[in-house]
């Protein structure tokens, strides 16, 4: 219990003189306000209650499997254009807050759509508000690591974003035991809609009321400008490269999951909805029970995290990959704990690198890294996402192969990169 506090404790390093006066209500308003974006996110899932949505009014298959591509991709590839114009703001929380309340108002107008509207017609107003959405994340996405990085100390930072995902991971379970008892009917993913809305909106309120103090700032770049910029970033920097390909290479932890998923349901003699949702509820037991303990681990090394969740992630793909060519008939038991041992490691996977891209770089050099990497992510999860799918279509064993063989090489690159998370890496202040 003497390890264990709520508000970080001094030495404060890697922030500024001004920021360390107001560590404790900054910690405090970023938890809460990264626990009702959490919450948000999940009511609004892309890979659940937006399908169900859709599928609710008539639209066609077709729009919802652009849902989670759009949802990804679209917060993620315009960030090298998005960091170019952050870089001139002193104040980044204004531009979070604005970009949280949009958020909130593409939700509402999902609501509204669904009310008046159905069909085609409604499903691809859906689709757009959700570009839309998308858009808006990923200027929260930079304002929120930039805010992050300028108010909570180094040996911090995982450990909130941890407690806070583990805090919607009870949100998470209660979802899935609604679905189990038939408490979420038709009308219920309407409701759920509203609460996101409603708590996106505590989210702006939350991150409004930071003590934020004017940080480096550079002259606005265009889109030429940003791009050369990035560029050079990714071929000159050899760490910041190295990452970008570890980060890339384990996006096999996110991209397996529904296949998964999928060996659950050809394999499983119950594919009931009532299974689904015993596995949305094993997904928020394992973020609830994992989070916290990946997000201190990568307090101490965040690079650690990542070498220890490719090993793991390499493991479980191989083992689902061989149980699926045995095509063996099994209880739903066997696949719900591959399941859970996949959204533990995934959970370690995000956490490890949000922190180590935290910590690897102050100020505007943590915008750009943190806009470059997300530009280039979004860029290859559209490319391995396709590859993922054609492959799929001859045999799902063989896209877990790739999958694993995409973590083993994350390892090996991984070896390489340096030590930034830890208290001993930085000799600051």
């Amino acid at each position: 219990m003497s390890n264990f506090t709520l508000v970080p404790q001094k030495p404060y390093l890697g922030i500024d003189d001004l920021a360390k006066e107001h560590v404790a209500i900054n910690y405090k308003l970023l938890l809460l306000g990264q626990f009702f974006n959490k919450l948000a996110t999940i009511l609004s899932s892309a890979k659940i209650v937006l399908p169900w949505l859709l599928s609710s009014i008539g639209a066609p298959n077709l729009l919802s499997g652009l849902l989670v591509p759009i949802r990804e991709s679209g917060s993620m590839l315009p960030q090298v254009l998005i960091g170019g114009k952050l870089q001139s703001q002193s104040i980044r929380k204004v531009w979070f807050v604005r970009g949280i309340v949009l958020q909130a108002l593409c939700i509402a107008l999902m609501v509204i759509t669904t009310l008046l509207l159905s069909g085609t017609t409604a499903g691809v107003l859906i689709v757009g508000l959700l570009t839309l959405l998308s858009l808006a994340r990923g200027v929260c996405s930079l304002c929120s690591k930039d805010l992050l990085g300028k108010t909570v100390p180094k040996s911090n930072r995982g450990r909130l974003l941890g407690l806070s995902a583990s805090l919607a991971g009870l949100v998470t379970i209660c979802f899935g035991l609604s679905i189990s008892v038939g408490l979420l009917t038709i009308a219920g993913e309407y409701w759920l809609l509203t609460i996101a809305t409603c708590c996106a909106l505590c989210t702006a309120g939350c991150f409004s009321q930071l003590r934020e103090f004017e940080g480096e700032t550079a002259a606005a770049s265009n889109a030429k400008t940003q791009l050369r910029k990035s560029l050079e970033l990714v071929t000159e920097d050899k760490v910041f490269r190295r990452f970008v390909l570890v980060r890339a290479l384990m996006m096999s932890s996110s991209l397996a999951a529904p296949y998964f998923i999928l060996f659950a349901q050809q394999s499983s003699v119950d594919s009931s909805i009532k299974s689904l949702s015993l596995f949305i509820v094993v997904s928020g037991i394992a973020s609830f029970i994992s989070s916290f303990v990946w997000g201190r681990f990568a307090d101490k090394s965040s690079r650690q995290v990542l070498l220890i969740t490719s090993i793991l992630t390499s493991a479980l793909c191989l083992a689902t990959a061989a149980l699926n060519w045995l095509q063996i008939e099994i209880s739903v038991a066997g696949p719900l704990a591959l399941f859970f041992l996949l959204s533990v490691t995934h959970q370690g996977v995000r956490l490890g690198r949000k922190t180590y891209v935290i910590d690897i770089a102050d100020g505007n050099q943590r915008t750009q890294y943190v806009a470059t990497s997300n530009s280039v992510i979004g860029a290859l999860l559209l490319v391995i996402g396709l590859l993922g799918a054609l492959a799929s279509q001859l045999s799902i064993s063989l896209v877990l192969l790739m999958f694993a063989g995409m973590a083993l090489t994350a390892l090996c690159l991984g070896m390489s990169l340096p030590e930034v998370s830890s208290r001993r890496s930085s000799d600051e202040n």
